[in-house]
């Protein structure tokens, strides 16, 4: 069985999207939904869900190894960042290399980096005037959104569009292929 680690710091839909995918399969599993954010929404959803929940917070993530070994010892096969707002920690890339991916709200390599999320980035989108925006899965490195693309998908923008109407339109491509491109990233491994 495949098995993979969800890391949120928010609501949790992605997570959630991705766990209702794989809820009725045998050969796939979500064991676990690590978040450093003790008042996210995504814990509500892994109860409801009944995924267990990994609480850590910035030392025992970046100081210490304690992160990269719950995962081994869990048989992690794949790690997915769903809404996870710390930098990933080069320990913890080298320890599962090519293995953790990440969704943008944006069409990378433009509007990436520190401090592009939510509707900053959806705002930066705006502000440049582009024609279109959409959504960046990507394998993870030691730089924020600079990892290799996996998978790009797009949706055409309005120039009276605002950033809420830019996100739901990118969430809802977040929802139709983050899950499925994670099925597919674990039967590639």
């Amino acid at each position: 069985m495949k098995r993979i680690a969800i890391f949120a710091s928010g609501s949790g839909t992605n997570a959630e999207k991705i766990s209702e995918h794989f809820a009725d399969r045998e050969d796939v599993e979500v064991s676990l939904i690590f978040t450093n954010n003790p008042m996210a929404g995504v814990i509500k959803r892994a109860c409801r869900l009944q995924i267990p929940v990994v609480f850590f917070d910035k030392k025992t993530f970046y100081q210490t190894g304690k992160i990269p070994q719950i995962l081994q010892n869990e048989s992690i096969d794949l790690v997915v960042l769903a809404g996870f707002m710390m930098l990933v920690p080069p320990a913890l890339v080298a320890a599962f290399p090519n293995k953790i991916v990440n969704i943008h709200p944006a069409l990378l390599p433009k509007y990436g980096g520190k401090g592009m999320y939510g509707h900053f980035v959806h705002e930066a989108v705006i502000n440049a005037g582009d024609k279109q925006s959409g959504i960046t899965i990507h394998y993870v490195n030691e730089h924020y959104d600079e990892g290799n693309i996996i998978f790009q998908a797009s949706c055409d923008l309005d120039p009276a569009d605002t950033a809420n109407e830019v996100a739901t339109r990118v969430h809802a491509l977040e929802y139709e292929h983050y899950p499925r491109v994670i099925d597919e990233l674990l039967f590639q491994q």
